[in-house]
């Protein structure tokens, strides 16, 4: 068939066949479309994954970092990080406290350039004076994930409290041996003190009608008696101290060691406040060694203090960190003469005194006895304006002291 008319069906034809063609096109071009979102959408939630596996790993070495730099920061051991090049990259709070130099004037600068701090040989610890204290320094290699030098660590140790310890155990030796020696010493001494004493009191009693006579016997006594207060002393400072605590009024202990020290206070304002939260404090500790202390300290504030001064006594607690009661605090205050700075560190040492008539015993019992209590003893004194001694004793047990504690 031909004509206008054929040639019209034709071209129908081909434009349904282009029109099919489009349809198929387009519907697998929206095939292909719709597999390309869910392909996008499924890398965006592995994309996200990752991202928050990414930062989780991130949030993970910052803890880990700040957890590092928190152990750091804690060590009483100084840590100090050199470099390849010998400078300082890293140090702690400990190393600036044992170096004596803050961290932003130690970071970046040479290690040869501080003084005082050469470095030793590896894994061979050397003694270090800096800031006036014994420093052990050990220096360490520091290695990479490959095991390759990548510079080293200087370790820093505070020798202070193990030479406090050597010397107390050295001076616990010492007092062994002396101990041993005085106890021979005094039972020799004693047994003649006693006679001497005796025809003393024999002869006081023959002279009682003749004043000058009696008053050469009451010499010889007093003398007698100062001898054996001295081998007293010493006997109780190199003796073990080996308290027996239980619970005593705090104030009755300071009253009786001031009646006492009576003799010694005459001209004397003589005060005693009780600054604790109860009427009556209790006290775990020794009540003969306690009372021997306050004795001590009262006498020495006394002999320091001029006619008209003031020795004030006040008992107060201890608290902790966390507020609660640790224990019970006493202090001996005096406006006294005071103490020169050069001689503090030796005040406890036995036989040191700066007084002619002085043993040089008081404050070394003061602080034996406290040792034996496992507290502490604590010194504020200013030439020309009086010393401040202060005595920490530990809380006692707590199911006793409610037994123990007495109410008006």
């Amino acid at each position: 068939m031909s004509g206008p008319g054929a040639a019209t069906g034709y071209q129908t034809e081909l434009l349904a066949h282009a029109f099919r063609r489009f349809d198929q096109a387009a519907v697998s071009l929206q095939e292909s479309y719709k597999g390309l979102m869910e392909r996008m959408e499924r890398m965006d939630v592995e994309l996200a994954a990752k991202n928050e596996a990414l930062r989780a790993g991130l949030r993970e070495k910052e803890d880990m970092r700040s957890h590092l730099a928190a152990v750091l920061e804690s060590l009483t051991t100084g840590v100090v990080v050199i470099d390849q090049r010998g400078v300082i990259v890293r140090c702690n709070e400990a190393a600036e406290r044992l170096i004596g130099r803050a961290r932003r004037d130690l970071v970046g600068q040479a290690l040869s350039t501080v003084p005082g701090l050469e470095a030793p040989g590896a894994d061979l610890p050397a003694v270090m004076h800096l800031s006036g204290s014994p420093v052990s320094v050990t220096r360490t290699a520091l290695r990479n994930e490959k095991g390759r030098p990548h510079g080293s660590i200087l370790l820093l140790n505070d020798l202070s409290n193990i030479r406090k310890l050597e010397e107390r155990l050295q001076r616990r030796d010492r007092l062994a041996a002396m101990g041993e020696m005085v106890g021979r010493i005094a039972h020799e001494i004693r047994n003649p003190l006693g006679s001497v004493e005796l025809f003393a009191s024999m002869l006081r009693s023959d002279l009682a009608e003749e004043p000058q006579g009696r008053a050469y016997t009451e010499h010889i006594s007093s003398a007698v008696q100062a001898m054996d207060r001295l081998l007293s002393n010493l006997l109780l400072y190199t003796r073990p101290m080996s308290p027996s605590p239980d619970w005593h009024p705090a104030v009755t202990l300071v009253r009786d060691s001031l009646v006492l020290a009576a003799h010694a206070t005459v001209g004397l304002s003589i005060d005693v406040c009780n600054r604790t939260a109860e009427e009556v404090p209790m006290l775990w500790c020794d009540a003969a060694q306690v009372r021997q202390v306050l004795l001590n300290l009262v006498l020495n504030a006394a002999q320091a203090t001029p006619v008209g001064g003031a020795v004030t006594v006040t008992i107060t607690e201890e608290r902790g960190s966390n507020g609660r009661p640790a224990g019970m605090r006493m202090v001996v205050a005096d406006t006294g003469s005071g103490i020169d700075s050069t001689l503090l560190p030796r005040i406890f040492d036995p036989f040191f005194t700066t007084r002619e008539e002085g043993t040089g015993l008081g404050l070394a019992i003061v602080h034996a006895v406290v040792e034996g209590h496992h507290g502490r003893v604590e010194v504020d004194s200013h030439v020309g304006q009086g010393s401040t001694f202060s005595i920490v004793l530990p809380q006692g047990p707590q199911t006793d002291r409610a037994a123990g504690v007495l109410r008006r």
